[in-house]
């Protein structure tokens, strides 16, 4: 289940596997600039059907698509060059940037919002995955509450969460240290692990998709700057 691998210099078959994988719906766990995640295939229902049950997680602000180019972003999303030059300023790094979506975008995640979370990791292996995979991974934080089998298949409280200015914050010692903590995790498929601890930190989120930029994470990037 863990796959240790060197971090800028990822062994070709490895990305291989490892994009066939989520291509087919799997569902895999690797490291980020900020703390770990779990990823699956922007192009697989099954795999984004699996990254909602695994994760427990009802918010849809809590999931990011990380890319490897701004360039990706304006296939997804709706981006103007204010937005752009902001972007391009604080990327690669820790800000998730929340933008309106296209309708193909909207469709393929099923969103019930129409905004989502975009992201440029600054950290190697993320970024040769994308581009083995050929498509963005959605993502989300590993946290040890995934554990939880108490979890359920309810639909979640839109009202109550389109509500909420920001995001509830998630203790700090809900994150993983290293890979291999994550073995006992239900339903993940792979760990891909560099043999580095990850700092129990998460990304700055910052919304873009209306007028200005609104804080809703505070985290690892700077806000203000």
């Amino acid at each position: 289940m863990i796959e240790y691998v060197t971090a800028g210099n990822t062994d070709d078959r490895v990305l291989s596997r490892s994009a066939a994988l989520l291509a087919n719906g799997g569902i895999l766990a690797l490291p980020l600039d900020t703390s770990w995640a779990v990823a699956c295939s922007l192009r697989s229902k099954e795999g984004i059907k699996k990254l909602r049950r695994i994760s427990g997680e009802r918010d849809e602000r809590h999931f990011t698509l990380l890319c490897s180019d701004i360039s990706q972003f304006g296939e997804l999303c709706n981006l103007d060059n204010t937005r752009f030059r902001l972007i391009k300023r604080l990327s690669p790094g820790p800000y998730v940037w929340i933008l309106k979506t296209l309708l193909g975008t909207e469709k393929t995640l099923g969103l019930r919002r129409r905004e989502v979370g975009v992201r440029i990791p600054d950290h190697p292996l993320p970024l040769d995955l994308i581009a083995a995979l050929g498509c963005p991974l959605y993502t989300i934080t590993a946290k040890r509450s995934m554990a939880n089998d108490d979890r359920d298949d309810a639909a979640p409280d839109t009202a109550a969460e389109e509500s909420a200015e920001l995001l509830p914050p998630i203790p700090e010692e809900d994150l993983f240290d290293g890979g291999w903590e994550m073995e006992g995790l239900a339903g993940l498929d792979l760990v891909l692990d560099t043999g580095e601890e990850r700092p129990r930190i998460f990304s700055t989120i910052l919304d873009i998709s209306g007028d200005g930029v609104r804080l809703i994470r505070s985290g690892a990037g700077p806000w203000p700057i």
